[in-house]
């Protein structure tokens, strides 16, 4: 049994669970915010036995694609300015961050 942890942006979180539920994964949907551009995310927590692994995998691939976008930095308040950039960057946001882990137990009451 593995633990699939995937976090991805939320405008990729609909078209990811309805891929999931339409391949009969089941998921727990989170709330969660990125650190970097302080951004809106969703973690996902799917349990699957460990032959279906690699299929949970291909769904994520296939439907959390990562694209280019303009970004404004936040400014520094009270931290260091130095490294401020104060005007618009490029950077790559979406894709999906997964992690497998293995599940000692599982129960379903």
């Amino acid at each position: 049994m593995k633990l699939v942890v995937a976090v991805v942006q939320d405008q990729d979180s609909n078209r990811l669970s309805n891929a999931l539920t339409k391949n009969d994964f089941r998921a727990t949907k989170l709330a969660s915010t990125g650190g970097f551009l302080r951004s809106g995310n969703t973690t996902f927590l799917i349990g699957t036995e460990d032959s279906l692994v690699q299929k949970v995998l291909d769904v994520i691939r296939d439907n959390c694609r990562s694209r280019d976008q303009m970004v404004a930095p936040i400014s520094p308040m009270g931290g260091n300015a130095d490294a401020y950039i104060p005007y618009p960057v490029e950077v790559e946001v979406g894709g999906a961050t997964v992690f497998v882990l293995p599940i000692e137990q599982f129960h379903h009451f």
